[in-house]
């Protein structure tokens, strides 16, 4: 070989060696990448309640599926019904796939709701996927002497309970009180679920709506309170076939339309989001990893002990739905926005 075309050559392998060691954290292979970090599951709620006690489910058992031996940590960050924890993401939080977080899927209502004036859009965030749909009932407890919907709207006032503004707790009740005029009075005062279930345990509370597995075993089995309605079309053990669903006690079109558009977010009731911003790839290889995660059978036998369901959605097939969220009418938004005030 010439002499000039072998320092040429030399020196142009050293540049690649040097480009190679220079190249941003995002050019690794995904895999390679979480060789070591540590994943940070962020909770839009407080210790104990039904968000929290998914989260620590998925952390305890998506690092055995990443190489390299990996940790997770999950941290609590409740506030404005869990809409802090989604802000985070593109305020503060590192944009390098290795934050996520568990936010109260009531925020979908709220931003469909807000049009332009939304705190945020979801579809300016990248879906992980959903550990569940949502089945949410509405209940009381049982010596508040309620047995039935009827009962429900002839009394002069029931005290229903909330973790905050957006919360589906929240925006459970307040779709009684809106869409069918029920005196229904909202203290959406508690920081988690955990809060709420003692204030209804103390008499503190007539009830509230909330997600099915949110609700303690103990409460369902011992006949502790008394399904009223079902906000979802589905049903589960435990609750009695004469409880009716929601849209089915709508008296006008209108109300059934308003009703659909305030539960079409339900498919997507336990997401995990994280920023736009991660890397492609990465993003892909944790979508991947994480619906790995929820078919692993030692995942399934530990959420069985502690009464969690599991019915994930892919991330591809979340971003999708969200993106169908958008796309009611103006006018039938609105009127949604009004009865979740």
């Amino acid at each position: 070989m010439h002499p000039l075309i072998r320092r040429s050559a030399t020196r142009f392998l050293g540049l690649a060696a040097l480009a190679l060691l220079a190249a941003p954290a995002s050019a690794q292979a995904p895999k390679d990448f979480y060789n070591g970090k540590q994943i940070n599951i962020i909770v839009g709620s407080t210790p104990g309640g039904g968000y929290d006690q998914y989260s620590r489910l998925l952390g305890r058992h998506m690092t055995s599926h990443l190489p390299g031996a990996p940790v997770s940590i999950v941290r609590n960050m409740p506030g404005a019904g869990s809409l802090t924890s989604v802000l985070f993401l593109d305020a503060t939080a590192p944009k390098d796939g290795t934050y996520m977080t568990a936010f109260n899927s009531g925020l979908f209502g709220e931003s469909m709701a807000a049009g332009d004036a939304a705190k945020t859009k979801f579809t300016d965030y990248a879906f992980l996927g959903s550990m569940t749909q949502d089945f949410r009932v509405c209940y009381v407890w049982k010596e508040t002497k309620i047995e039935t919907w009827e009962d429900l709207t002839k009394r002069k006032e029931v005290v229903f309970g909330g973790t905050g503004p957006n919360s589906n707790s929240y925006n459970g009740a307040a779709m009684l009180k809106n869409i069918f005029g029920l005196p229904m009075k909202i203290i959406a005062a508690y920081p988690g679920n955990a809060e709420l279930l003692l204030a209804v345990e103390r008499g503190e509370l007539d009830g509230s709506c909330l997600t099915y597995s949110s609700i303690p075993e103990n409460w369902v089995r011992d006949k502790k309170i008394t399904f009223l309605l079902r906000q979802a079309n589905a049903t589960a053990d435990g609750i009695p076939a004469s409880v009716p669903f929601i849209r089915d006690v709508a008296k006008t079109d209108e109300q059934k339309a308003i009703i659909d558009v305030l539960l079409a977010p339900n498919e997507l009731g336990r997401p995990y989001i994280m920023s736009k911003s991660v890397p492609t790839d990465r993003l892909e290889y944790l979508r991947g990893i994480f619906m790995e995660t929820l078919k692993d059978p030692k995942l399934l036998e530990d959420a069985a002990k502690q009464g969690l369901s599991i019915d994930p959605i892919g991330g591809a097939d979340a971003q999708k739905t969200v993106a169908k969220l958008y796309t009611f009418s103006p006018e039938i938004i609105s009127k949604a926005q009004e009865a979740l005030k």
